[in-house]
Parts: C-alpha cells; structure tokens; sequence
C-alpha cells in the first residue's frame, strides 16, 4: 500500500501544488485513507498470498508432513487458518459497513477540492415523491447554477397540475431555498389556468441540488443505514445508478467474506511440496487472484449495464470459487 501511495502521489503531485494543498492534509486527510480503503479493499487477496507464501514455505521445509503424520487430520491443520480468517473477516466487515463510510467522506471532499474537477451534471430528470418531475440543462458545481430548470407536478389521473420553468436556478447551500430567475410557472386549472411570470422569485422545493448533481461514488461515503435509504429514494427518481450503488451495498459484506474462500484454496494449492518451490506456489495464487478479480469486474460490469442483479452478481465470485475451494480441499494432502 505504501508503493501504491508513493505511485498515485506521483500522478497527483502537480495538481496538489497547484491548488496549495496542505502537506498535512495530503499525508492525514488524503492518504492515511487511501491506505485504508485500499487496503481493506484488497484484503482478502493480501490474505490469500500471505496464506500460499506461509503454507508454501512449511511445504518446502517438510513441515506439513510430521504434522499429518501424527494422525492429525488435515481439517486440524487448517483451523488456526481459519481462525485467523475469522478474526480478519470481522475485523474489514466493521470497516465497510462503519469506518470506512466516514474515511471515504474525508477522502472525497479532499479530492473535490484540491484534485478533481469541478462536478457537473447534463440532461437531467428524474421522477420525485410528491407526482413531480425534475429536469434540468446542466449544472456546475463550480458557480452552483442549473440552466433550464423544469418543475412538473401531476394529479393522480397523471394529468399536468402545475409546470414551472426558469432560465436559471440557484439553490441556497444547506436549504431548501430556491432562488429563480427569469421564469414563469402555470397552475393548470378547469375552466381556466393561472399563469404568473417574472425576473426573480424566491421558492422552496423538497429536493436539493446536493440529491441530483452527485458522483457516482458518492455511495462509498454513505454508512449502510443511510445508504440503504438513499438507494430507496433513487428508485422513487427512477435513477440510473441505482445498480451501482446495490453493489455498493452488497460487496461490502461479499467482499470480506471472500476471505474464508481464498484461505481454503491457498491452503489446499501450497500444503504439497513442488518441484518448482515456493515461487510455483505464488505463481498459481497470483493466477487464480486474477481470475478472482477479472470474474468480479465482469459481474460487475454485468449489474451495472447488462441488469444483472447485483446482489447475485456480488455473490456469484465467492459461490463459483466456494465450488472450486470445496473440490480442492476435497483432494488436498490427507
């Protein structure tokens, strides 16, 4: 993690210079949690090599075999393994679901204000409680304004109530305050509607620009509580992202889990002795690492564009390599 900070700060250091970012909060605020989400995030992979290196080195040494030798059955020799697993397992599931909210929220404003653009959003709508729609041009994060900003309300019949459209908009940080401009919005009425227009006007609405003009990330930084009503709000809006963020949700509790899976598999691949040593070992823990990864992009990739279900598509990693874990515990060295 330290070779990967030392990386990305290469990449990043003209941009933090630029900006005047603080050295103390490029080394506290920025990558002490970028350590940490890294780090858990790859946690189970970490585990899974320092399993084949250790298990390997005890192969190579004639270690293993005294052991079973005494009559000790092989689901003996693995149950520190799995202990310590245990232990890791907790230990990253009350990062994901508590810690880490709160580590990326740091992280992302940091990025936000001293490395990544300004945030933008283009041809937006969205579907609102309340029978109203939401529609707007584009928006920048920048001077906090929304150009061609379009209010729709509906009667239960579906039928136009209300309609109101505004050549800018502004909305007061923290508030529900709107501030409008050059607009004009229509009470749609039998037998006659209402019709009113004018240069500026003060309104409050029940969203907030911050619930529309949001990056897809922003479900890192949420803790599952909130996140899980945010998801709910989003599917009343009709959002696009909604796959991303269920797997948000989901991989916080698949990921970790994955951990029991690799431990199972670097045993079963590094408890006999081979030819090649113990670089033979790490040469297959690195393939099926990759594999690992490369089938969780897929089914990630899968939710997010295809409709995969993204709790499945979570799941479907540690359930297809828990197969091939099984099978090769099944023939381990006895």
């Amino acid at each position: 993690m330290l070779l990967a900070m030392v990386f990305d700060l290469s990449e990043r250091l003209g941009e933090f210079i630029a900006n005047k970012a603080p050295a103390s909060e490029i080394i506290f605020t920025f990558y002490l949690n970028f350590i940490l989400f890294y780090g858990n995030s790859f946690s189970f992979m970490i585990v899974f090599i320092a399993v084949i290196w250790f298990t390997a080195k005890m192969a190579q040494d004639t270690e293993i075999i005294p052991i079973l030798n005494s009559g000790r059955p092989f689901s003996r020799f693995i149950r520190p393994y799995m202990i310590g697993a245990t232990i890791l397992v907790i230990i990253s599931l009350f990062i994901n679901h508590l810690i880490l909210p709160q580590s990326n929220k740091s992280r992302l404003e940091f990025e936000d204000k001293y490395y990544r653009n300004s945030l933008s959003v283009s041809n937006y709508f969205a579907d609102f409680p309340g029978n109203q729609t939401v529609q707007f041009a584009n928006y920048s994060a920048e001077d906090n304004v929304v150009q061609q900003f379009v209010v729709e309300r509906f009667n239960k019949d579906n039928t136009l109530a209300y309609i109101l459209v505004a050549r800018n908009a502004e909305n007061v940080e923290g508030t529900n305050k709107w501030i409008l401009l050059d607009y004009y919005e229509r009470y749609v009425g039998n037998p006659k509607d209402q019709l009113f227009e004018g240069t500026k006007k003060d309104t409050t609405f029940n969203f907030t620009i911050k619930e529309m003009a949001v990056r897809d990330n922003v479900s890192s930084a949420m803790k599952t509580k909130d996140l899980k009503k945010f998801i709910e709000r989003e599917k009343l809006k009709g959002s696009g992202s909604i796959p991303l963020y269920e797997l948000e949700l989901h991989q916080r509790t698949s990921n970790p889990v994955a951990t029991y899976i690799l431990t199972i598999i670097g045993i079963a691949v590094s408890s006999q002795k081979k030819r090649g040593g113990i670089g033979a070992n790490i040469a297959i823990g690195l393939t099926i690492v990759l594999v690992y990864v490369f089938a969780m992009k897929v089914m990630a990739v899968a939710a997010e564009n295809v409709g995969f279900s993204p709790f499945i598509a979570s799941w479907v990693p540690n359930i297809v390599f828990g197969v091939i874990a099984a099978f090769l515990y099944r023939f381990a060295q006895k």
